[in-house]
């Protein structure tokens, strides 16, 4: 049964390369190893080494810490006060969403908020 932390450090590495666009295969070629061993990384399968991590995380363009922000949050089934799960990054759709979503220009971007606003509002 893999640990808890492991499992954690590969959802945030996951996150993070889904964020900037990467497949496993980029990332691997990155960092010098096979797709495969990424996959196991994500899944926390295999537990990332320190100086493995912090190829990932140079590859990735963030610091080692990253990988473990929101450890200490618990469980990720858990919610926000705003009824939002803990772990919205999780969901690869709601990643897609925000990347389209900045990729909008910022003056139809804030209207778009503003939209979401009104629209949660009335929910």
């Amino acid at each position: 049964m893999p640990h808890p932390v492991d499992v954690h450090v590969g959802k945030r590495i996951r996150h993070r390369r889904w964020l900037v666009g990467m497949t496993q295969q980029q990332l691997a070629e990155s960092v010098g190893i096979k797709f495969q061993q990424i996959q196991k990384y994500e899944t926390g399968a295999n537990r990332v080494s320190a100086s493995r991590l912090w190829d990932i995380a140079d590859s990735l363009g963030v610091e080692v810490s990253f990988f473990f922000e929101g450890l200490e949050s618990g469980s990720s089934s858990r919610e926000t006060s705003d009824n939002v799960p803990a772990d919205l990054l999780g969901d690869k759709e709601a990643l897609d969403l925000v990347r389209s979503y900045y990729a909008i220009p910022e003056n139809q971007r804030r209207r778009l908020f503003e939209l979401a606003r009104v629209l949660s509002d009335v929910a």
